[in-house]
């Protein structure tokens, strides 16, 4: 039996949200535009994200690096940062809220393969970071997780279940390890 058949695959139909056109001009805009922005230029970023759909809040840092697949996916809530090399890996929605700090190089990802299934169906599932969290350097999180309000994920952690609000969370996969004070 063959555990995977790539030949079998098909991408469900209206998967990225937007037309091949638009995909391929965001991510020409994001190559050209975005990333080569100077690093001051918050309001410029926020100006072409939201040209794309994202729904961005007031004041919000994105660093000219960040990557984000699908903008018109994304919601980030007033006040956030999102750090040097963060992806945002929207196949699905993420939905960040406000006072957030996305810190450099994490790693938010909303869709896999089912891998019970020898077409190898691809699948999308939201992430939701609530207000004043803050995901420190390096983690990844897992489709489908919801982060509660005021949790801190410590460095190098991944998550791959929810997380309680006002904790600190560390680890492969991230353990609650004392409330947040």
């Amino acid at each position: 039996m063959h555990k995977q058949q790539l030949d079998k695959f098909k991408l469900p139909q209206n998967f990225r949200g937007k037309n091949a056109f638009v995909v391929q001009l965001w991510w020409l805009v994001q190559s050209l535009l975005f990333n080569t922005s100077p690093q001051f230029l918050y309001g410029y970023r926020r100006f072409l994200l939201r040209l794309f759909g994202a729904k961005v809040g007031e004041k919000v840092i994105i660093r000219p690096s960040v990557k984000i697949t699908y903008p018109w996916k994304v919601s980030i809530g007033d006040y956030s940062w999102i750090g040097d090399d963060v992806t945002l890996y929207s196949l699905g929605e993420i939905e960040i809220g406000k006072n957030v700090v996305i810190s450099q190089k994490s790693y938010l990802c909303t869709g896999s393969h089912d891998l019970t299934k020898s077409d190898f169906p691809i699948y999308s599932k939201k992430i939701v970071i609530q207000d004043e969290c803050w995901i420190a350097t390096d983690v990844f999180v897992a489709p489908g997780i919801t982060i509660k309000k005021g949790t801190v994920v410590g460095a190098r952690s991944s998550v791959y279940h929810n997380l309680s609000s006002n904790k600190v969370f560390v680890g492969n996969p991230a353990k609650e390890i004392r409330d947040r004070i």
